[in-house]
């Protein structure tokens, strides 16, 4: 017969190798981590900390200054004199700060009137891109029609194309609508008609549909609930994270746009802030110019630090399902 028998020291040695961690190679862990160009053991030494918050430190300070520094020189030439703007070399700092210089490009370039055509150019955008742009993501997501996933696929395609490219097109458009045969230019409707066809908002709006269980749409169904009550009073309430991201894009790209109301409204007293801010720059000072530039940013500043965490929610509202 065969001694099945195992001796105690021969026990422990087993039960020591199927217990024993596995061994560290050089430059990579042997149960699968990925390889580093400084190992965890580095990182967790007293000069490893101090070298990654040294270098982290270094690289934000580096980026902040990058993104910040043309805004700051913005606001600090506003307050410069003529002379001070066109000396060599420049200073950082204005040696006596204007501030009445702000009145005047007020008062220089009318920027009240600017800002209201902004504004309502703005609103009406906004109105009109929710309407189109939910509308096809809603009909996308959960409606599903017959080559929904070409048609989006086609949607993503225009992303890939450059805005100049389009422009001489888009132009000969709102000159002469086919089949309409509308004449847009000095018309509101020629700044709305293209900002509302967004295929990246369809995309944002449709991922955020999609990642909405359907069972509740089903439950509606049952109820004999219409498809655009559904819409209206299930999915938007659901949605305001992602209807704010978009209503944010949107109201900031017809602030920030300058060459397609430059073309479209050529009337000067339907200008957008951008164009007008641009019309008269031969006329003023550096320091004139400036300060208007500043008056124009202060509001998507404003809408920036009261609707940021908005923006990151929904940004990332509806990527993880569950």
């Amino acid at each position: 017969m065969v001694n099945t028998t195992t001796r105690p020291e021969t026990a422990r040695k087993t039960r020591t190798v199927a217990t024993d961690p596995p061994r560290k190679r050089r430059g990579a862990w042997a149960d699968g981590h990925s390889r580093t160009i400084v190992s965890p053991l580095e990182l967790r030494s007293r000069w490893g900390r101090k070298i990654y918050w040294t270098l982290l430190t270094a690289v934000v300070i580096v980026f902040t200054l990058v993104f910040v520094f043309p805004l700051y020189w913005m606001v600090t030439g506003a307050m410069k004199t003529g002379e001070e703007i066109a000396q060599m070399p420049p200073t950082l700092f204005p040696k006596s700060p204007d501030f009445g210089v702000f009145a005047d490009a007020w008062e220089l370039f009318d920027i009240g009137t600017l800002l209201r055509n902004t504004v309502f150019y703005a609103v009406g955008a906004w109105l009109f891109a929710l309407a189109v742009d939910v509308s096809a993501a809603y009909a996308l997501s959960k409606l599903r029609p017959m080559l929904g996933n070409v048609i989006m696929a086609g949607m993503l395609a225009t992303l890939m194309i450059p805005p100049i490219v389009v422009m001489i097109p888009a132009y000969i458009t709102v000159t002469d609508v086919p089949i309409l045969g509308w004449h847009l230019l000095n018309s509101p409707w020629a700044i709305w008609f293209p900002v509302a066809a967004n295929g990246f908002n369809i995309f944002l709006l449709k991922r955020f549909f999609d990642s909405i269980p359907d069972e509740i749409l089903e439950a509606a169904e049952i109820d004999g609930v219409p498809p655009w009550r559904v819409l209206v009073s299930i999915i938007l309430p659901i949605s305001r994270p992602i209807l704010g991201v978009v209503s944010i894009f949107t109201v900031v790209l017809v602030f920030k746009d300058f060459v397609w109301p430059l073309l479209v409204l050529p009337d000067s007293e339907k200008m957008t802030i951008s164009v007008g801010l641009s019309q008269t720059a031969g006329a003023v000072t550096q320091n004139q110019i400036m300060a208007g530039l500043v008056i124009a940013s202060v509001p998507m500043i404003i809408v920036f630090f009261f609707f940021q965490r908005s923006i990151m929610a929904g940004l990332t509202a509806g990527s993880l399902k569950g």
